[in-house]
């Protein structure tokens, strides 16, 4: 039991990492990874909604009719996103502003509807628990990397502070759209590298 537990939580980190390895939730990672704190703020709260959803859909599991699951995700999903943004304004409003829409399109993500329609509808609460939690860390872990990156050569910060001395020329490239995307590509095709 302990060691399926290990692996439902681990197969986030690396196996099944959502935006690299599942392509899920590609949009709010590439918008939100200009600064590290962004990118951290936004997987903390896609991770808190993931396991909270997890849980729930799967001690209800056996309640949700089948014909109405995708429309009850839907609700149990935004219950815990109105609570991630309610929380966000009232304690860390300046992340919540730089956030934006992406927050209450938590609720759209392919990744918590994925996960319960794929998971935690059909296993129990401690496996759904694992399954969340590794799949949010896996996702904050590879947003945190990306916008890591994307500051350090866009702007020549990590969390806002300098990091090269004042000659620095920021490749200012990797801050905008575009930029994004050439980033995620390369970090794709690092990973896919060391997999081999």
């Amino acid at each position: 039991m302990a060691k399926t537990l290990v692996q439902e939580f681990t197969k986030g980190l690396w196996d099944e990492i959502p935006p690299f390895r599942l392509v899920l939730g590609i949009c709010p990672a590439l918008a939100v990874s200009k600064a590290v704190e962004d990118g951290l703020g936004m997987g903390i709260a896609l991770t808190f909604v993931l396991v909270c959803s997890n849980i729930l859909i799967s001690a209800l599991r056996k309640i949700i009719p089948s014909a109405v699951r995708i429309a009850c995700f839907i609700v149990v999903v935004a219950t815990f996103v109105i609570v991630v943004e309610l929380v966000m304004q009232a304690y860390t409003y300046a992340l919540f502003l730089k956030l934006g829409i992406f927050i209450p399109l938590i609720v759209v993500n392919c990744i918590p509807l994925g996960r319960a329609e794929a998971f935690a509808y059909k296993q129990g609460i401690v496996r759904s628990f694992a399954d969340g939690l590794g799949l949010g860390l896996g996702y904050t872990l590879a947003l945190v990397a990306l916008a890591g990156v994307r500051e350090v050569f866009g702007n020549g910060t990590f969390l806002g502070m300098p990091v090269f001395g004042p000659s620095f020329q920021p490749f200012s490239f990797l801050v905008l759209a575009p930029g994004a995307f050439v980033c995620l590509g390369l970090m794709l095709s690092i990973m896919n590298l060391a997999k081999k």
